[in-house]
């Protein structure tokens, strides 16, 4: 489907209807739509949501890569009878229970009502800003009917992970591709790309550190920079996931001013057997401690709101082995989450990718 441009979408919006015959069903025109999409959380934390929920998530071949008839006996008589009683434990001790949804959720709300204040700004009525998850509800095929239901034609599809990889935004593109498949009028669309060196982003990162640092009394002797893991064959296979990983901490480093040494990037949240990239993040904690760095803190620059991970991976079980190897003051900085900087950032991406089919008001 050709890109008609702005003008001659907003002229159809204005003129298609009033040629269109009596007996036609009703067909919305003319807006943008943007569909924030991240990992995914479930309903609730009891045993059979939990078990759905990780069904879904380490079915998917993107994060599991061994073969189905290897590992699907393995993830449903042995993994799923145990892990959601664990997993769930671990999500009610971080659970919003006011709200009724995991952290996650009511973060990503946050930020997409952020998000459309900003495009309001900036776009006016034309542009529809939504949020989808990858694994569980809401889920992507939902959002991306609502959103054509809502008239929009042409859709930018934004994973909020700052750095590639094919087990996060790989796959959620895959999903949001997987919901054009039975539309009849397909939609034009776009995926954004990895914004892990964006200047707006790494400034983000950069106020964040300094605001945590200037409520300290003493200094941190080293920010540990803690990335989700991926296995270390991803990485042999030409995923870029590391590099990027990599460039970020290193341009955070730039832009702090700071020498080398200061900030270490670790990797967390391993599963299963094989190596992943390294150092692993709750190993190198200790051996910080070990060897006489005693103040940390540790920022998760992969991601874009405080989750499971961050919460209770870093604040529990990383923050714990810190300390039993004889750190005595540990500091999570949290994700940027619904900050100002962040979603100013996150809005300039789309406005930039949005260049073509739409201009700002004014």
């Amino acid at each position: 489907m050709a890109d008609r441009g702005t003008e001659p979408m907003n002229m159809m919006s204005k003129t298609t209807s009033s040629h269109l015959p009596g007996d036609h069903p009703p067909v919305n025109f003319g807006k943008v739509g943007v569909l924030l999409a991240n990992l995914g959380t479930p309903d609730n934390y009891d045993y059979w949501s939990m078990r759905r929920y990780l069904n879904e998530f380490l079915s998917d071949k993107r994060v599991i890569d061994y073969s189905p008839w290897i590992w699907q006996p393995l993830l449903q008589l042995v993994i799923l009878t145990k892990r959601p009683f664990s997993s769930g434990a671990a999500y009610k001790s971080i659970w919003n229970e006011e709200a009724g949804e995991s952290p996650l959720m009511t973060i990503t709300k946050d930020q997409t009502a952020k998000m459309k204040a900003a495009m309001q700004a900036r776009f006016g009525d034309d542009v529809v800003v939504d949020f989808c998850m990858r694994y569980g509800n809401p889920s992507t095929k939902s959002k991306v009917e609502e959103l054509q239901k809502q008239g929009c034609q042409k859709i930018l599809f934004f994973p909020l992970y700052p750095q590639y990889a094919g087990a996060t935004s790989a796959t959620a593109c895959d999903q949001f591709f997987r919901s054009l498949e039975h539309i009849k009028w397909q939609p034009i669309v776009r995926t954004v790309e990895p914004y892990f060196e964006h200047p707006m982003y790494i400034e983000a990162l950069a106020q964040s550190v300094e605001r945590a640092y200037a409520d300290m009394e003493t200094r941190p002797d080293v920010l540990v920079a803690s990335y989700h893991g991926v296995p270390k064959r991803y990485l042999m296979e030409g995923d870029p996931y590391h590099c990027q990983c990599q460039k970020t901490s290193r341009l955070l480093k730039e832009r702090l001013g700071w020498p080398e040494g200061e900030i270490v990037t670790t990797f967390q949240s391993r599963f299963g057997p094989e190596e992943w990239l390294k150092p692993y993040t709750v190993e190198e904690v200790a051996r910080l401690a070990e060897t006489g760095k005693k103040k940390i803190a540790v920022i998760a620059p992969a991601f874009s709101a405080d989750c499971i991970e961050t919460l209770e991976e870093i604040n529990e079980e990383i923050k714990e082995s810190f300390e039993e190897a004889g750190g005595e003051e540990f500091t999570y900085i949290p994700c940027l989450n619904d900050d100002d900087a962040h979603i100013a950032a996150l809005a300039k991406v789309v406005e930039e990718n949005l260049a073509g089919w739409i201009a700002p008001k004014g």
